[in-house]
């Protein structure tokens, strides 16, 4: 079975937050760093497998801290685990507040890709090899994450059962 090192599909993006990215509060939209962060994960997925992949789940965004106007923001992404044909992907969002160089994780975020061929069928991706104490952290806890996360696709699938299609002006 081929393999790759976390290290392989480990990517960066730095931004700076401009007025045009802030809401109400004057902190970052939650939806543009959502937008960041499947971006960058989406790229590292990609490097891991060397296919085409598309976003399976989104399966948490924790924002922990506001990101400020005054802020940079950088998000480091990598492949933490992987099952036949999916990969979960782990993002870390670092502010740093650019007039004193104070860091803080801003939030963190687990999302699954699969790996697609030119047809839109499955393949099989490398396994992933960590190699630092936070890879293997990370990769030692993943088997529950996929448990959970199969749990929660298991009753959202019962629950679009009780939803209706109807349009109100039907």
């Amino acid at each position: 079975m081929e393999q790759r090192y976390v290290n392989e599909s480990r990517c960066y993006k730095t931004s700076r937050v401009f007025p045009t990215d802030v809401n109400n509060h004057n902190t970052l939209f939650g939806g543009k760093l959502m937008a960041y962060i499947d971006d960058i994960a989406s790229i590292s997925a990609t490097k891991h497998c060397r296919q085409m992949v598309v976003t399976a789940s989104t399966d948490s965004v924790d924002f922990l801290l506001p990101i400020r106007p005054t802020d940079s923001v950088c998000l480091e992404s990598f492949v933490t685990w992987t099952g036949r044909s999916s990969m979960e992907v782990f993002v870390k969002v670092i502010t740093e507040d650019l007039r004193t160089g104070v860091r803080h994780i801003a939030a963190t975020s687990f999302l699954t890709f699969v790996a697609l061929d030119e047809n839109g069928k499955t393949v099989t991706v490398p396994q992933v090899v960590p190699q630092t104490v936070e890879e293997k952290r990370l990769h030692e806890t993943a088997l529950h994450r996929a448990e959970m996360r199969r749990m929660r696709r298991e009753e959202s699938r019962k629950f679009a059962d009780y939803l209706t299609m109807a349009f109100p002006w039907e």
